[in-house]
């Protein structure tokens, strides 16, 4: 599975972080794998698992670091699709040195253009511009 393709499958899980507490969330990725909907291999889903756990395991960091730099917004006001994709891309930012800044912020708004209402690739540009 292309990078792309992963990072998609990572933001498709933390999405459900926002319905789910933490202890659902092994209940729920095995839910999102065996749905039959997506075909993965065992490596493609430790990786989505592993990252997907480390961003959960960041994610207060994450958000203090997006309220910092979000100005006149707060974590609670932002969609939870714009969210999930933010901090995602925050952590490839900031946490995973396997992926460059600017393919982190360009990936993020690709998905937001995606899942996003139609402003969303422009607000998540717009956050994310600061963490460059």
């Amino acid at each position: 599975m292309k990078r792309s393709s992963l990072r998609e499958q990572i933001f498709k899980l933390l999405f459900r972080v926002e319905f789910n507490s933490i202890d659902e969330m092994p209940e729920q990725e095995d839910l999102f794998f065996d749905s039959g909907d997506l075909i993965v291999t065992q490596k493609d889903r430790d990786y989505i698992t592993a990252k997907l756990r480390d961003i959960v395991a960041h994610m207060p960091e994450l958000d203090e670091r997006l309220t910092g730099k979000m100005r006149g917004w707060t974590i609670e006001r932002v969609g939870r699709v714009e969210l999930a994709i933010l901090r995602l891309a925050v952590y490839e930012i900031e946490f995973d040195d396997e992926v460059p800044a600017g393919v982190a912020i360009s990936e993020a708004v690709e998905l937001a253009k995606k899942f996003g209402d139609e402003n969303a690739g422009s607000f998540v540009n717009g956050v994310l511009a600061k963490f460059a």
